[in-house]
């Protein structure tokens, strides 16, 4: 059973799509082949020791969605497999806010993929959602996270100290943060750019376009869903 969700087309042709239990035997094999990867910044990695653990996960994230609270997502690449999981933590509706979280394959990051996949995240959370606030935390050490939301143009707000215990060590955090009326700005900017891209001399047409389609689908796709819950 697969539960209704989001089903993003992202750069590189990977996409974002909803856990189904039959993904937990290649849930777990990601994880155990990444480990070492993970372990230093992940606290859950050490208890995730067998596809059971995986199920749980998946079925929790499904209650997760039912609730209303958020959603967890798997990124699978081109050929269908799954390299990572991004998603909300929870939602507080009464503040209309979120945070998100995220982790990615070793052999799958420099390519853009997590960058993409939190780009649709954070679009459908102020799209769809209609949220007010985003943010993303990440160990000041950390810095292929911290990069995702710089890259995005989130605000770098201050620093938690000892916010988070992974083994017996202790990391700070750094909390990025954004808003609505900025996100809208910065993709009002970027599409501009991509759609003169486009339009202008050289470079690469086929891709620059295949961004603006993805863009525009992103934006239908939240407006389709704003739409619903409407009804």
């Amino acid at each position: 059973m697969r539960t209704p969700a989001l089903d993003f087309v992202l750069a590189g042709g990977c996409r974002l799509r909803a856990l189904a239990d039959d993904d937990a035997p290649e849930l777990f094999a990601l994880v155990d082949a990444n480990r070492a990867h993970l372990e230093p910044w992940m606290p859950w990695v050490p208890s995730h020791r067998d596809a059971r653990t995986s199920l749980e996960f998946i079925r929790s994230a499904r209650r997760q969605a039912a609730d209303n609270d958020g959603l967890q997502l798997a990124i699978v690449d081109r050929d269908g497999r799954l390299c990572g999981v991004v998603g909300f933590h929870s939602v507080d509706w009464r503040r209309r806010t979120t945070s998100i979280g995220y982790w990615l394959a070793a052999d799958h990051q420099g390519q853009g993929t997590m960058t993409s996949a939190v780009r649709a995240l954070v679009g459908h959370a102020f799209g769809a959602w209609g949220l007010k606030r985003v943010e993303i935390r990440a160990a000041t050490d950390n810095l292929r996270s911290r990069a995702i939301p710089e890259r995005l143009g989130f605000r770098r707000e201050g620093v938690a100290q000892r916010a988070e215990r992974v083994g017996n060590r202790y990391h700070d955090h750094v909390i990025y943060g954004m808003d609505d009326e900025e996100w809208e700005r910065i993709e009002a900017t970027r599409l501009a750019r991509v759609a003169l891209a486009v339009d202008g001399d050289g470079g690469n047409h086929q891709g620059h376009a295949d961004d603006l389609r993805r863009a525009r689908q992103l934006g239908e796709h939240d407006d389709a869903d704003d739409r619903r819950r409407r009804r």
